[in-house]
């Protein structure tokens, strides 16, 4: 079943002799369980692809639709809410509100949407026992490290019924091994179903990935198929 679904997505910045098509006619499709890295040069509209599908762009043209809902015409509201239910982001930074601790970062996006609190936290704690890290709820964030971060803000990407995980460049900031834990952690949401959308530069991580789509200048220039081992991606690490 597709959860993501770009069809002939142009968007274009600025007009006339600044015109800049930052993406062009764009097509693809992300099903129930795949996970696509999306690599290219930089300024070839990986960001902005992202940010497309997770709705936080609205000046574009063509069709987009997430988890059966289709973008179009919908008011920032309705946005923020499909957000909220169906779509979850990973950030290089980690994103994470510094004021509140581990288990209260990650119940947010429900909190926000007026979930039951206890529902919250309970929902909270069970998408830290799935990264592994149900241990670290009470901490505050200056007492855990870069990795643990990066694995409390992929577990606030899940937490609920999210269909739809967008990571930009999430290793950015991260050592090689710690890095290679992260990139595991989003193959095995993968193949728990989650659809997952990794914009990353580096040729190992997108090797971690069922397709990789290739962007130039806008356009999708190369779709190729991933036989990936995750053994053999570990002892390589």
């Amino acid at each position: 079943m597709s959860v993501l679904q770009l069809d002939a997505v142009t968007r274009i910045y600025g007009a006339g002799a600044s015109e800049v098509r930052a993406l062009d006619d764009v097509t693809l499709t992300v099903d129930e369980g795949d996970f696509v890295a999306i690599m290219g040069p930089s300024g070839s509209g990986k960001s902005t692809l992202l940010a497309i599908a997770g709705g936080l762009d609205q000046g574009w043209t063509g069709s987009v639709t997430v988890a059966g809902h289709p973008l179009q015409g919908l008011k920032r509201d309705a946005l923020a809410r499909l957000r909220r239910r169906h779509v979850g982001y990973v950030f290089q930074d980690y994103n994470l509100v510094p004021t509140l601790n581990v288990i209260e970062n990650v119940a947010l996006p429900l909190e926000l949407d007026r979930t039951d609190p206890s529902w919250a936290r309970q929902s909270a704690r069970a998408a830290l026992k799935r990264l592994g890290i149900a241990d670290l709820a009470g901490r505050r964030l200056d007492q855990i490290s870069g990795g643990q971060r990066q694995r409390v803000a992929i577990a606030r990407a899940i937490v609920g019924d999210r269909k739809l995980v967008l990571a930009d460049e999430p290793t950015g900031a991260l050592d090689s091994a710690t890095g290679d834990d992260v990139m595991q952690r989003l193959r095995l949401l993968a193949d728990d179903g989650v659809a997952v959308v990794l914009v990353t530069h580096e040729a190992r991580h997108a090797g971690w990935a069922d397709r990789i789509v290739f962007l130039r200048d806008g356009r999708v220039v190369d779709s190729t198929r991933v036989a990936n081992d995750p053994a053999v991606l570990l002892a390589g690490a």
